[in-house]
């Protein structure tokens, strides 16, 4: 199998030692993105639909550097630090994923890197 890592300037850069995603064989499988606008460097931290929001264009990003789109995520996963955002988040994730809804974990965490609020990453297949 052909492992390749995705890299894009049109999402932030890794804050650790890793790739913004893998494409392995026809499975991609983006890191987990903060809301981080790319052309500034920004953590958006005072909005949870607009953080929601950036988080999912991070992945778009991501995707499109090889080819896929939202309509090719089979799986998602958000991690966020306060479960009562979950309603919020839903309002925004659903201007993304609404006829297309892959298999989605929500799950609420102590902290998160940079101190974010949420962090999305997914699973997509070509």
């Amino acid at each position: 199998m052909n492992i390749v890592p995705i890299n894009t300037n049109k999402a932030p850069g890794a804050v650790g030692p890793y790739s913004q995603g893998i494409k392995a064989g026809n499975l991609i499988f983006t890191s987990g993105q903060l809301p981080i606008v790319p052309e500034t460097g920004e953590l958006l931290k005072d909005d949870i639909k607009e953080e929601t929001r950036q988080c999912l264009k991070n992945v778009e990003a991501i995707l499109k550097e090889v080819g896929a789109t939202l309509k090719n995520v089979v799986k998602v996963n958000i991690y966020i630090v306060d479960m009562d955002m979950f309603s919020s988040i839903n309002e925004a994730y659903e201007e993304y994923f609404n006829e297309h809804k892959p298999a989605r974990s929500c799950i609420e965490v102590s902290r998160l890197p940079k101190d974010g609020n949420i962090e999305i990453e997914v699973i997509a297949v070509l």
